[in-house]
């Protein structure tokens, strides 16, 4: 089994500017729901057709970010399944780069660790799951380890 990562691409002002992430973002008025929401995301970032091919495994509970040093957001995760093969691209000028990646190779305890991260004057330390070359950490590290309890 396999998850669909992004990394997103380099932007001022975007507080999760070239971070891993999963595909996702605010939701329209146009949409009818999250669920909605997380379906026109998913296309717009990674060209992924959820309605036509994939199923919905599940709703997640919601999570919000750990700092007030970031928008008062809450994300909902809904969890996918789709056939392999399925093509993903960077569909969207928000995504540099996306990544199909083994949930066994991310879970893997060689995968785990810490990372140290610049905020404003000061570093902390934050775990993370390394993927390759990448960094999986904040909510994005906080909803794998969910979505890694389900399993």
């Amino acid at each position: 089994m396999q998850i669909l990562l992004i990394r997103r691409a380099e932007s001022e002002g975007d507080p999760w500017s070239g971070h891993m992430a999963l595909p996702g973002g605010r939701r329209d008025p146009s949409d009818r729901d999250l669920l909605q929401t997380a379906i026109r995301e998913t296309l717009e970032e990674t060209g992924v057709h959820l309605d036509n091919d994939g199923v919905l495994l599940g709703r997640m509970d919601p999570l919000v970010p750990a700092t007030i040093r970031l928008p008062p957001i809450s994300i909902v995760p809904f969890v996918f399944g789709v056939p392999g093969g399925i093509c993903a691209r960077a569909a969207s000028p928000e995504v540099d780069q996306i990544f199909w990646t083994p949930l066994s190779q991310l879970w893997s305890p060689e995968a785990s660790g810490t990372v140290d991260i610049q905020l404003g004057d000061m570093t902390r330390t934050f775990p993370c799951l390394r993927e390759g070359g990448n960094v999986v950490w904040g909510l994005t590290y906080r909803i794998l380890r969910n979505l890694e309890r389900l399993f």
